[in-house]
């Protein structure tokens, strides 16, 4: 018989916790959420809620390694 693994919950905050953690104001990460730009979040009981882990990842798709490249990955003014 298999064992049951047990679930392990994100741990989630709310979105002037997570400005904090990402140097942001509060309204800055608001307008991502509504641009479509910030970190992944959940609604849960109607308030707004980020996973640590998914503004980790955020961070981590927002790593650049020139200013000539943009949010795709690509030098801007090069063919693809």
């Amino acid at each position: 018989m298999l064992e049951k693994t047990e679930k392990t919950w994100p741990r989630f905050v709310r979105t002037p916790e997570a400005a904090r953690l990402l140097g942001l104001s509060p309204r800055t990460l608001e307008k991502h959420r509504c641009d479509g730009t910030g970190p992944v979040y959940h609604k849960l009981g109607g308030r707004v809620v980020y996973t640590i882990a998914d503004i980790e990842a955020w961070i981590d798709a927002s790593a650049r390694q020139s200013t000539a490249e943009s949010a795709a990955g690509h030098v801007a003014g090069t063919a693809r």
